[in-house]
């Protein structure tokens, strides 16, 4: 059954901003399966363009993470596709950016948060992406648990914070002045929604590569090995 803030399915409550994370959801599983195709073929426009955005993306992965970039690569560049997606939906009339819910980027958040543990633990085993938390002293290792949720719940808390906002700024500026003054601020919001998903993607990127330093420090060949295996970076 259709309601004002979205869909309930007997007794189970979809929320607007859920609604249009799967509609996003699925455009860019369209646009994935239209890829697919068009890579097939030489020459292509398209082709050419997802080439160029894949290295845009790789490079921007490799300078944090320069040994295991090809494979961070596709978490990041999916959240920052994602994001830049979600944050200008808002432009649309009759809908609201997903990223202006807390619940869509807490479960955002919490991505990152799993993330960085897998990386973590898969590229460096557990004892040693263990050991991190008990140094320099194990004195420490309760800030350093404190660390870790504050930062995902500020990772949550930014995105949703700054998204909404704007959001809302922007509709004041609609009721008062009417459609042609917010033209400059609806151009404001396109960089501000591009911003904000770059900034979103980063530190996620920041915290891969922190729990990867663990990696580089108990393999100090890793660097070079990289390199052999990758001559053009």
């Amino acid at each position: 059954m259709n309601t004002e803030h979205g869909l309930d399915l007997g007794g189970i409550m979809l929320s607007q901003a859920v609604l249009t994370s799967w509609g996003i959801l699925l455009l860019l599983w369209l646009l994935s399966f239209m890829l697919m195709h068009a890579l097939r073929r030489p020459d292509n426009a398209w082709r050419t363009a997802a080439e160029t955005l894949y290295t845009m993306m790789e490079n921007a992965v490799r300078d944090v993470v320069p040994t295991h970039y090809q494979q961070v690569t596709p978490l990041i560049g999916t959240l920052w596709i994602y994001l830049v997606i979600a944050n200008l939906t808002g432009l649309i009339p009759g809908l609201d950016s997903p990223t202006a819910d807390l619940s869509i980027t807490s479960g955002l958040a919490l991505i990152v948060f799993g993330s960085v543990h897998w990386f973590g633990i898969r590229y460096c085993g557990w004892r040693n992406y263990l050991k991190h938390y008990l140094s320099p002293s194990p004195i420490l290792l309760p800030f350093h648990l404190i660390s870790e949720i504050t930062r995902t719940l500020a990772l949550a808390i930014r995105l949703f914070g700054n998204i909404m906002s704007l959001e809302m700024a922007a509709l004041l500026v609609l009721l008062v002045a009417g459609f042609l003054v917010p033209v400059p601020l609806l151009m404001l919001h396109i960089i501000e929604a591009l911003v904000q998903a770059y900034i979103f993607g980063v530190l996620a990127l920041l915290y891969i590569g922190t729990a990867l330093e663990s990696h580089t420090r108990s393999n100090p060949t890793a660097d070079d090995g990289a390199s052999r295996r990758n001559p053009s970076s």
